[in-house]
């Protein structure tokens, strides 16, 4: 079945002058162009559209896209990493707005706020346990110090460093690259720099076993589905990992 351009643009929630220009880059050219001039799109298109938004959602620029689609020429298979990241960012927001609700009726109802439920998920605190029993009580005495000592802007600052580098982790392992390639490999350098600024941890430590801290963090990030979600699943928790695996065998 074949679309006219504004047809495709009406489907896609998007305009004829975009696809005209992702046609002009060559990202997007149509599958056939009528005696009139006019450009015409199959399902092949179709699809191949539907990667594009996506990608542009993660936030590639159309270069970045171009070589994305040229390297994974398997759509079904570039479209499941894609759906684990969709399911990840689902269960992130079906979560803040339940927050938001319960903190909405709250409200609306005079009666106390409780900040747990306000910040669900958010409270670093609520791993305290699991910190001590890993990495020894110091370790995460002298990590929540920093933390507290940030204060609420270089709080916030750090989540979207965090959240950035997440992104982009997510980005990476939708685009089809190896975790030996150079973007992934940069990103895993990105990584260890973010490891190493939170005091009270091994890779902070003069001392400590970067190396074995690294990869045993890969591990950890695809055993445990709390971390995999960040990653939009197991199949980006893998990619994380072993891009962490090269990189910890060539430069730690």
């Amino acid at each position: 079945m074949e679309r006219s351009i504004q047809q495709l643009a009406r489907l896609a929630g998007t305009t004829s002058r975009t696809l005209r220009h992702y046609d002009d880059v060559g990202l997007l050219p149509p599958s056939r162009t009528g005696g009139n001039g006019y450009r015409y799109y199959d399902d092949a298109a179709l699809l191949r559209l539907q990667r594009i938004l996506l990608l542009r959602e993660l936030g590639l620029g159309l270069p970045a896209i171009a070589a994305v689609l040229d390297r994974e020429t398997d759509p079904a298979r570039a479209l499941r990493a894609h759906l684990d990241w969709l399911q990840a960012e689902q269960q992130r927001l079906a979560r803040q707005i339940a927050s938001v609700r319960h903190t909405i009726d709250t409200l609306e109802q005079g009666e106390e706020l409780m900040a747990q439920n306000m910040f669900d998920g958010f409270d670093h605190t609520q791993y305290k346990e699991e910190v001590e029993q890993r990495w020894g009580t110091d370790a995460y005495a002298r990590s929540d110090g920093w933390w507290r000592g940030l204060g609420a802007a270089g709080q916030q600052e750090w989540k979207a460093h965090s959240a950035r580098l997440i992104q982009d982790w997510v980005a990476a392992a939708a685009s089809g690259e190896a975790p030996e390639g150079p973007h992934a490999q940069e990103l895993a350098a990105r990584h260890v720099d973010w490891l190493r600024a939170v005091p009270g941890t091994p890779a902070a430590e003069p001392d400590g076993d970067l190396k074995a801290y690294v990869t045993g963090l890969g591990d950890m990030y695809v055993a445990d589905s709390r971390f995999a979600a960040n990653y939009g699943g197991e199949a980006g928790a893998t990619f994380v990992r072993d891009a962490l695996r090269a990189y910890a065998d060539q430069q730690l």
